[in-house]
């Protein structure tokens, strides 16, 4: 009865969320500070009357406020419950069938999954060294339909100009190019331009991240009127609820504090990487809220792993051949990341 595909799925796993009593979460890249206090105040005056209610099936509200802060219209901007909706349907509007999607790899994982769900062949190409690289990048015969770019690159930590990624744009067209910016508001640049400039680019964003809202599960999709319309069609009919939506708008009206937390969360960022190459070990430059890092000796990736989780404190680890003698850490508070440090020591 059930689908042979979906019977032999290997599902997304995500960051570890146990049960301890004292716990560190530096495994999700989750933000290390609260959202803005409008939030709360939003929170606290909903009316709860409204729940009995249907939320707005468009997100309408948000989209305008969206579409002002992005310099586009409504019909450009696709609301969804978290950037994956938008992923996953990005996956069925973009990709026919027997058709592939392609990645460079190392990636975001949930891509295997959305592809192995449509059915869908996934090409692998290695992760391109720098914009000269990526520019240069050219698909093979037969192309993919859609192929994903996470950028700044997750798990890596590394970012791609904007003229790159145009260029590469333009020379995989009309293979779809999707473009996951969960964690451009940490680099300081973006590629939204593009997803209203190029016919085939669509442009993900996600309030997890820099906005400090994972638990409200709001994400955005941008692109032409004609992309972000076919998104439209096969959308679930309520997909984004009427507290999330009002939150949302919330955390956008007060953009500084976001801002002051990406700071605060950069300057961190910054002092502990430099920290750890002080002792000796690997840290990519990083674009985003987390590093990646190559332990130094007498250190190995699992038994930092295990030392830190013994303490409470957790860090991701991938078991995949190739990233598995690496950590991805969330950057925390300065206090968090004091703490991991004296557990290393020197």
């Amino acid at each position: 009865m059930i689908r042979a595909s979906v019977q032999s799925l290997a599902p997304y796993v995500p960051g570890e969320q146990p049960k301890l009593k004292r716990l560190v979460k530096l495994n999700a890249n989750e933000n290390a500070y609260p959202p803005s206090p409008k939030v709360a105040e939003a929170l606290r005056a909903f009316d709860a009357d409204a729940l009995r209610r249907y939320p707005d099936s468009e997100s309408s509200k948000l989209r305008h406020h969206l579409a002002r802060r992005y310099g586009c219209k409504a019909e450009n901007v696709f609301v969804g419950n978290g950037s994956d909706e938008a992923l996953r349907l990005a996956v069925h509007a973009f990709v026919r069938n027997a058709a592939h999607v392609g990645v460079f790899k190392p990636t975001y994982s949930l891509y295997k999954v959305l592809a192995d769900i449509r059915e869908a062949p996934m090409d692998e190409f290695p992760l391109p060294d720098g914009d000269a690289a990526l520019s240069r990048f050219r698909l093979p015969d037969p192309a993919p339909d859609l192929f994903c770019l996470v950028n700044p690159n997750a798990p890596t930590g590394t970012v791609f100009g904007i003229d790159a990624v145009r260029a590469f744009a333009r020379a995989i067209a009309p293979t779809v190019l999707l473009i996951d910016e969960t964690y451009a508001l940490f680099a300081g640049r973006d590629c939204l331009a593009l997803a209203l400039e190029e016919p085939n680019v669509v442009v993900s964003r996600s309030f997890s991240k820099a906005w400090s809202l994972a638990g409200l599960r709001v994400g955005v999709l941008v692109g032409s009127a004609e992309n972000v319309g076919a998104i439209f069609k096969i959308k679930d009919s309520y997909n984004v609820d009427a507290l999330a939506q009002e939150l949302a708008l919330a955390a956008l009206s007060d953009p500084e504090w976001m801002q002051a937390n990406v700071r605060k969360i950069l300057a961190t960022r910054d002092r502990f990487a430099g920290e750890l190459r002080k002792r000796g070990w690997f840290v990519q430059e990083s674009a985003t809220n987390f590093l990646w890092t190559l332990p130094g000796p007498p250190h190995a990736a699992l038994e930092v792993l295990g030392r830190l989780r013994a303490r409470g404190i957790l860090v991701r680890h991938f078991a995949e051949p190739g990233l598995d003698k690496f950590l991805r850490i969330t950057v925390g508070t300065d206090e968090q990341m004091d703490e991991i440090l004296a557990l290393l020591g020197r």
